[in-house]
């Protein structure tokens, strides 16, 4: 059905979209694999191939340059109903203590990765609790 002009035109589109999305898809994929600048290809090289050359672990560590590095494995957080606050390493080294119920650390700020609709929701929750204790007060 989709025969007419402006779809003939949209597909032709799309595949030139392709195209050019594929050489960064592709030097995106070889940069997260390991794979140095020395040994990138031209784009024309890669239009020709069109194929990626898996690296398994073992092999990158051969290739890379080895560094003495400490292996310290992440310590998973563990949840517990009775227990309310989480303590969670940040990028800069600092601990931060979460709260689970209210999802604000020790300063009063929320995650990074929170939506605002999501603070939001909480906050509206909050306030509709807080009106239900002072009504059953006055009573």
């Amino acid at each position: 059905m989709a025969k007419s002009l402006r779809s003939r035109w949209k597909r032709k589109c799309r595949a030139v979209k392709r195209e050019r999305y594929a050489v960064k898809e592709l030097a995106r994929l070889k940069k997260m694999l390991g794979v140095k600048e020395e040994e990138k290809i031209t784009e024309s090289e890669v239009m020709e191939s069109d194929q990626v050359i898996y690296l398994d672990a073992g092999e990158i560590k051969k290739k890379k340059p080895t560094k003495k590095v400490v292996a310290e494995e992440p310590e998973d957080v563990e949840m517990s109903s009775d227990d309310e606050n989480v303590e969670v390493d940040a990028e800069d080294g600092k601990k931060r203590i979460f709260s689970t119920k209210t999802l604000k650390d020790q300063n009063g700020q929320y995650p990074v990765w929170l939506h605002k609709r999501k603070i939001a929701k909480i906050n509206k929750a909050a306030k509709k609790n807080v009106k239900r204790k002072s009504k059953k007060r006055r009573r």
